[in-house]
């Protein structure tokens, strides 16, 4: 299908139709954050939030494999007609939940829709451009943050979230699928256009899979495709691990209960089992070692890991710490907490044409970590109270500029190295490791904000009715309790106090992110849709030069010459 949109202006009205799609999702994805905070905050149950994100993140994390493997048996369209009823679906069951437990479910649907349509969105505008150009394409659906990032904090303002967090989830059940429309009607055009060549004619002689096997077989053939099995036991095993992290603290400590032992011995006792599984028993692995062995695969994975683990340890919170400890309003602090996705946005057009004209992108992403590291600092720095505003801003902008040479490049410095056959697959493992990383990311912030902020509140507060409703529903307490006040002060000191591990953690970590970024490949971008100059029996191009790796290794050969 690609085949047909080979003019210039077919480009121009798939870029068009990508970014108004990456418009409604994105501006969704922003308010969503914070219709979810006031949800939680409105059961009573905020610091669930990190949990919420944990089974959110798996859920990503299975639903990116599950979507690039079955692209390739029934073709773009389909699934993506299937995402967006996924996300519809999960919009209003989020929308009606009454509880916690029910807005958690609707989560689920939500997530696997969203997930559903950015990753075929990623495989659809890769199929049209060449690995020069490719950057450029895989940042448009993230353009319209550009526009999202300040007209999200004034609808959420507008739509007081506070009384009216249901409805303003309601309404993306209309809004999504109409923003998916030009999308649609291009991969339909394209099928028309494709229905009038030989090829296609072809291709509809040859029966399916289905026809050709029957039900059974299909089935079949699908389980092991996808590897359901590995898929549970991953989901299983990583869920069970971490959703007692951020449910065993609180006002008291949970660690005793049978409920919070259990799933998290389960959890341990499943991971072997998984691993065991994918090395003996499975067809089709999650993670191919054939592929995964080489560094160009494994140090972007571990790279997409650490990416996903240090943004959630930093801005798990980042909403609610603005709006509670730095005094914000509900329109800044919605623009602040998106502020480095608008950064990265603007700068991601210049950046993409500036490597139109370069070869090499390796030296961009080491830049970038040192970019992360510089914000993790800041934002350790400028934590809270009324000083932090401008620190804040400071940090999520530098923050952002380290997004743009950090996060696409590392997934296109993968795509580049392997053939077209196995570019859907390590898109998929890219994005699926970065889910996982976001999973873990919001358990250990989950962990450290569940187990010292309530202690905090309670050695400030010097009162257990305060310390709880402080904790528990932080939005309204802060009506209450207005800035300078004396139970402010106090909230903000332990506030501060948390928020200072979250970012030295999350600080530390980016010392391996920028080792993973040293070990990456750095083959030249070139014209082409993917490698071609890979060797029979090899899955990745190991024959390109890297400089800055060949310059490491002669430093390091002599300080440590090789003993004879």
């Amino acid at each position: 299908m690609a085949a047909e949109y080979t003019e210039w202006y077919h480009h121009v009205i798939l870029i068009v139709a990508t970014f108004i799609c990456g418009f409604g999702y994105g501006l969704d994805g922003s308010v969503r954050y914070v219709y979810t905070s006031y949800a939680a905050s409105s059961y009573s149950s905020h610091p669930l939030i990190s949990t919420l994100t944990v089974i959110n993140a798996i859920i990503s994390a299975a639903a990116y494999i599950v979507f690039a493997r079955l692209s390739d048996v029934f073709g773009r369209l389909s699934l993506f007609i299937t995402a967006v009823v996924f996300y519809v679906v999960g919009t209003i069951i989020q929308s009606q939940a009454y509880d916690i437990q029910k807005y958690a479910a609707g989560s689920v649907f939500w997530t696997i829709g969203y997930v559903g349509i950015m990753i075929l969105l990623i495989l659809i505008v890769s199929d049209f451009s060449s690995l020069r150009w490719r950057l450029l394409y895989q940042f448009v659906p993230s353009w319209p943050t550009i526009i999202n990032t300040w007209i999200a904090g004034l609808i959420t303002a507008r739509a007081n979230p506070l009384q009216n967090w249901s409805w303003d989830i309601a309404m993306w059940a209309f809004i999504i699928p109409l923003s998916c429309l030009p999308i649609v009607f291009c991969m339909i055009h394209m099928r028309y256009k494709a229905g009038k060549t030989l090829q296609w004619k072809a291709l509809q002689d040859e029966k399916s899979l289905y026809q050709a096997h029957g039900l059974f077989k299909t089935v079949n053939e699908l389980f092991w495709k996808l590897d359901v099995i590995g898929l549970l036991l991953m989901v299983i095993s990583i869920g069970c691990i971490l959703a007692p992290l951020t449910l065993a603290g609180g006002t008291s400590s949970k660690w005793g209960n049978s409920h919070i032992i259990g799933p998290f011995v389960l959890g341990f006792v499943l991971l072997p089992i998984f691993l065991l599984w994918e090395s003996k028993w499975s067809k089709t692995p999650i993670i191919p070692y054939k592929l995964a062995k080489d560094r160009a695969v494994w140090a972007a994975l571990g790279s997409q890991f650490l990416i996903g683990f240090i943004y959630n340890l930093a801005a798990g919170y980042i909403y609610t710490i603005l709006i509670v400890a730095v005094n914000e309003s509900v329109n800044s602090a919605t623009v602040i907490s998106s502020l480095s996705s608008f950064v990265s946005s603007a700068a991601s057009p210049f950046f993409s044409l500036w490597m139109v004209r370069r070869s090499r992108m390796k030296g961009y992403i080491i830049g970038g970590c040192g970019l992360w590291m510089l914000a993790m600092g800041l934002l350790n720095h400028y934590r809270g109270g009324s000083f932090a505003h401008s620190g804040i801003i400071g940090a999520m902008v530098v923050w952002g500029i380290g997004d743009t040479l950090l996060i696409y490049p590392v997934t296109i410095s993968v795509q580049s190295s392997v053939s077209h056959d196995n570019m859907a697959t390590v898109t998929a493992l890219n994005y699926t490791v970065y889910a996982i990383g976001l999973a873990v990311g919001s358990a250990v912030s989950g962990a450290i904000w569940t187990q010292s902020l309530y202690g905090q509140l309670l050695k400030h507060l010097k009162s257990v009715d305060l310390a709880s409703a402080a904790y528990n529903a932080p939005f309204e307490f802060i009506v209450d309790y207005l800035w300078d006040s004396t139970e402010r002060n106090a909230m903000v000191e332990a506030y501060r106090y948390v928020q200072r591990y979250e970012t030295i953690v999350a600080l530390v970590f980016t010392v391996p992110l920028l080792v993973f970024s040293l070990c990456l490949r750095d083959p030249p971008l070139t014209d082409k849709v993917a490698q071609e100059n890979i060797e029979e029996g090899e899955y990745v191009d190991i024959h390109h030069d890297d400089p800055i790796s060949d310059w490491f290794v002669e430093k390091w050969r002599r300080i440590i010459p090789k003993k004879e």
